[in-house]
């Protein structure tokens, strides 16, 4: 995607000879003044993503996400609102992974569009069972979204024509299916697989290097995107604010041009740290970074401290624990004037 560029307010002084001799004279000196300085609004196919490099370093977009149950896919942008009088700007949703919620995937999808429609941000990610086991699945019984795989394994998982690589090639064509109702509605997403790449407790996560967990996103992005033709996607790179972050943004990136926002995970709210905004900040190199994942939301003083974040994400019920957030300090950051709600939404129009 193309960087927001801006011209630069330049003054040229030209030193002119009064004499036609010699330049032994004091010089005049001419200041030629051209055009001011003009931001030049990013590009990109995605209103969405123009949107997030216009607000990037003045405000950020309150988001949250809807967890299970997808039969209740806006449960807790609700409970927001009922709190706090304001809806978040951006909502989540998930395509799971248990019986239940894999049944209602086309209610989430419903939601999406109906979220789109009233100018919110969409956001979907994705807990994906294993390729090594049919959906549905659990979450943590050896079998589930955190398992892990063997070496032999994964280099089968991400060599193409084996049979787990069908297996996984096989389950991105259901969530295709969905992917492709929402671009028919015009609905733009900001798709967010494989997150925390360097989260090791995911069977995806981590896994450094060019043939590790990146080179799985590489092949997610390019059978979505050239296979499936979905043009509609918006592609969130997602890390966990370990103590690594700094070697683990360089170790994960599967190259500028498989993704366009960089998101950070912080939960417990000591990882708002000015180390990690700056190596978020640097590994983006002028794209669009924001908070994946949080439970205890950011301040506003940490958002004056940190204006390039251009969207938080709340993660569902853990918001609401008081000893996360009080009441109070919700309705205070959802009212700050450098936090967008939906009313303050452009739309999509």
């Amino acid at each position: 995607m193309k960087k927001p560029i801006k011209t630069k307010l330049i003054l040229l002084l030209i030193f002119v000879c009064v004499t036609t001799m010699s330049c032994k004279d004091k010089p005049e000196k001419v200041i030629v003044e051209l055009e001011p300085d003009v931001p030049i609004v990013a590009n990109t196919p995605f209103k969405t993503l123009n949107f997030l490099y216009e607000i990037s370093g003045k405000k950020i977009v309150a988001g949250i996400h809807n967890r299970e149950p997808s039969s209740e896919p806006r449960k807790w942008t609700d409970k927001m609102e009922e709190v706090t009088s304001k809806t978040p700007g951006l909502w989540s949703g998930d395509f799971l992974f248990q019986a239940d919620n894999i049944a209602n995937r086309s209610v989430v999808i419903n939601e999406a569009i109906q979220q789109w429609k009233r100018g919110a941000i969409v956001n979907l990610m994705w807990h994906s069972c294993s390729p090594l086991y049919a959906e549905p699945c659990e979450w943590d019984n050896g079998r589930g979204v955190k398992s892990s795989l063997s070496d032999e394994q994964w280099t089968q998982l991400i060599t193409d024509g084996t049979q787990l690589n069908n297996n996984w090639k096989s389950r991105l064509d259901k969530i295709a299916t969905h992917l492709q109702i929402l671009k028919n509605n015009g609905v733009e997403v900001l798709f967010r697989p494989l997150h925390e790449m360097n989260q090791g407790a995911f069977w995806w996560g981590g896994r450094s290097g060019a043939s590790g967990t990146s080179k799985l996103w590489k092949i997610t992005h390019d059978y979505l995107t050239k296979t499936k033709g979905l043009s509609n996607l918006i592609w969130v790179w997602d890390m966990q604010d370990f103590g690594s972050l700094q070697s683990d943004l360089v170790t994960y990136n599967p190259g500028e041009e498989y993704w366009d926002v960089l998101a950070l995970d912080v939960y417990d709210g000591k990882g708002f740290t000015t180390a990690n905004y700056t190596a978020v900040l640097n590994a983006a190199k002028g794209k669009p970074i924001a908070i994946g994942e949080c439970e205890k939301l950011p301040t506003l003083a940490q958002i004056a401290a940190q204006p390039k974040w251009t969207f938080f994400m709340g993660w569902s019920e853990l918001v609401f624990e008081s000893k996360n957030n009080t009441s109070e300090q919700l309705k205070t950051l959802l009212k700050g004037s450098s936090v967008i709600t939906l009313d303050e939404m452009p739309g999509w129009k």
